[in-house]
């Protein structure tokens, strides 16, 4: 099962924790398809924050897990992690 967790800050959502996988075994086509569209969903935010806005990020990438927390998140970047959160 895939589990998403976000972290907050006062101003508002500055990163995420995506761990586990969604498919039952290798040959669920289903649970592939699901876990290729969340770790796409993943790394598009990850990439726009720290090569697109700029911001540096502490990024923790293993299999089955993607976890990354702005220390100075711009405006841009809480929209973002809210918008992948939506």
């Amino acid at each position: 099962m895939t589990s998403v967790k976000f972290l907050a800050d006062e101003k508002g959502l500055c990163g995420f924790t995506i761990s586990g996988h969604s498919s039952v075994n290798c040959d669920d086509e289903l649970g592939k398809i699901v876990c290729s569209a969340v770790s796409s969903a993943a790394y598009l935010t990850a990439n726009t924050i720290t090569d697109v806005i700029g911001d540096k990020a502490n990024i923790d990438l293993q299999d089955g897990f993607m976890s990354i927390r702005i220390d100075t998140p711009s405006k841009a970047t809480y929209q973002l992690i809210e918008g992948l959160k939506l």
